[in-house]
């Protein structure tokens, strides 16, 4: 003899099987339709919230501050003068007197070409430290922006 298959749902254990009825959901199951807290059959569903975007003040204010040290770094590295970008190596030319010196960058093969620097200090206004140096004949010390100052040692090429 042959035992018919089980009938009803197969995973509901402990629960007594009826057939033909739909089997209960067990206290505290999901909502259904037309419970407390859930929508009737036919309801119109909610669309879904909109992605969020960035902020257009957040953009705003990032692009000022991108745009202010864009304009800090420019006016520091225009505003410094020749003496302060000159590296060792360089040629200079003084557009002033002896008095007033104004040192300009120029080419080293160029005939305005007066001195050549030979050492650099930064951060310093001792002008004695180029007396050390072998090859320096004059030492030129500068203020520059923001107080950077700058001491060249330069042997005349002319």
């Amino acid at each position: 003899m042959t035992t018919p298959p089980p009938q009803g749902n197969p995973f509901a254990q402990g629960q007594p099987q009826h057939q033909g009825q739909a089997p209960h959901p067990p206290q505290g199951g999901f909502p259904q339709a037309g419970q407390p807290g859930f929508p009737p059959p036919g309801a119109p569903v909610p669309p879904p919230a909109p992605a969020r975007r960035f902020n257009k003040t957040l953009i705003r204010i990032v692009g000022f501050i991108v745009i202010a040290v864009l304009i800090a770094v420019g006016k520091w590295f225009f505003g410094q003068t020749d003496a302060e970008t000159a590296s060792v190596g360089s040629c200079m030319h003084n557009k002033g007197t002896q008095v007033a010196p104004d040192l300009k960058g120029v080419d080293c093969s160029s005939s305005d070409a007066q001195y050549k620097v030979v050492e650099k200090f930064d951060d310093t206004s001792d002008s004695d430290k180029c007396e050390a140096v072998k090859e320096a004949t004059i030492s030129y010390y500068q203020t520059g922006d923001s107080s950077h100052n700058v001491v060249l040692c330069l042997k005349e090429v002319k």
